[in-house]
């Protein structure tokens, strides 16, 4: 069977809103490789967007999930409940930053755990409105897409968007805005649009994901937790992209000298198994009547497993350093390439959630042309790559952190390949 039959079937079977980056179809993955159907291997510099930080099919999470299937697949925590969930539970308790008394609850997927954050912190202030920024994704479910700064193609053609969710600029220096501009914007929305007393929460991602990896600067933070703390206004940190060593923390706002009272986490969380967590200080998490939280599906018994060996395989591997040394050296790779390659503006991120930007020749305008040639290109040579970024003229590059230094250097050759093949193109 052949790539090119399966998408045939793809095309009558899946809905179109369904986004489809390449056409390979795998069959087995191994760490950071893959093989599609027809037997042709791949590196992956994706990792399922940053999902299988640990690689796929590490060992470890492997055996830990075979054991748990051997015992029993789900029961709902919520009817018969098992000691690996609290366990789980107590670990990110202890991880996440934060110097206070904290709880956790797990549900299924990133959006999800979104949700549930501003159910939370709506439960525990009693305020209805959301602070959100320009660029940030936050998912696809109706308020995971009003917190999404980004219209296409997240929001397009689906009608309103939820109420009470405010939008300020993210700061991007390349973009000609600071940290200074951002929080002035939310004093200016203070002035003229929204009573801070109405705030429940402002929620950022510590490294703008979808967006186009840009890092919230430390200027910012420290800002947002002042007017947080000003207003009585509660700071979610989504961890969803930036969580589990990819930024060279355990979680990236340890990077910070201030801890967000509410932490959302998914992707690299379970090793691929579908499991995402919302942690926060414990009186605001216990702010929701018993009932108003969770789902059918939340925390199941496989993903718990599995999370439990990935934060083994952390601390054992010592991923977050791997993620600070591998991020070096791709950093270093292409700064060679921008020095022949005016295209390549910006090279940025933290640890291994690294990026870089094309714009045109001149500078003068961004140019996803570049950026998704190189990409298209990559893949023809056996490496997959992933854009991002408003404006489509990013490359970020997620690869798990645990691939080998011979794969990661292979794959360094084939993207300053790649840059050539387009530029002479």
């Amino acid at each position: 069977m052949s790539n090119a039959q399966i998408a045939e079937r793809r095309e009558a079977a899946i809905s179109r809103g369904v986004g489809m980056q390449t056409q390979i179809y795998v069959e087995r993955a191994k760490n950071a490789e893959v093989w599609d159907v027809e037997g042709r291997r791949y590196i992956d510099f994706a990792a399922g967007i940053a999902v299988v930080n640990t690689g796929h099919c590490h060992p470890k999470v492997m055996d830990a999930v075979q054991r748990q299937m051997a015992n029993f697949t789900h029961t709902c925590h919520q009817v018969l409940p098992y000691e690996n969930y609290v366990r789980l539970a107590e670990r990110l308790n202890e991880k996440v930053p934060g110097d206070f008394e904290k709880k956790t609850i797990f549900v299924t997927t990133g959006a999800e755990a979104v949700e549930n954050a501003i159910k939370v912190a709506r439960a525990a202030t009693g305020r209805p409105a959301v602070i959100a920024f320009g660029g940030g994704f936050h998912g696809r479910t109706f308020m995971g897409m009003s917190l999404t700064g980004k219209v296409a193609p997240y929001k397009k053609g689906f009608g309103a968007m939820m109420p009470d969710v405010f939008h300020v600029p993210f700061p991007v220096e390349l973009h000609g805005t600071n940290a200074a501009d951002a929080l002035g914007a939310i004093e200016k929305l203070f002035k003229a649009d929204l009573d801070p007393e109405r705030v429940a929460a402002i929620i950022i991602e510590p490294v703008q994901g979808e967006g186009g990896f840009y890092p919230a600067p430390a200027e910012l933070m420290r800002g947002l937790r002042a007017l947080c703390d000003q207003h009585g206004i509660l700071m979610i940190a989504d961890e969803v992209q930036t969580g589990f060593a990819r930024t060279g923390h355990l979680f990236a706002m340890e990077g910070y000298d201030v801890a967000a009272d509410i932490t959302t986490m998914a992707k690299g969380l379970a090793g691929g198994l579908p499991l995402a967590a919302v942690t926060g200080r414990a009186d605001v998490m216990d702010a929701a009547q018993p009932g108003g939280l969770g789902g059918t599906y939340g925390g199941n018994p496989l993903g718990i497993a599995a999370a439990h060996a990935v934060m083994d395989v952390i601390e054992e591997e010592d991923l977050c350093a791997r993620a600070n040394e591998l991020g070096a050296r791709l950093k270093q790779r292409l700064a060679a390439i921008a020095e022949r390659t005016p295209e390549l503006v910006d090279i940025r991120g933290p640890g291994f959630m690294v990026a870089a930007e094309f714009n045109t020749a001149d500078g003068s305008a961004p140019n996803p042309d570049m950026a998704n040639a190189i990409r298209a290109e990559a893949l023809e040579r056996g490496l997959v790559l992933l854009t991002c970024g408003v404006y489509g003229n990013v490359i970020r590059f997620l690869a798990p952190l645990t691939i080998p230094d011979e794969i990661f250097a292979e794959a360094m050759d084939i993207l300053e390949a790649s840059v050539d093949a387009v530029k002479g193109g």
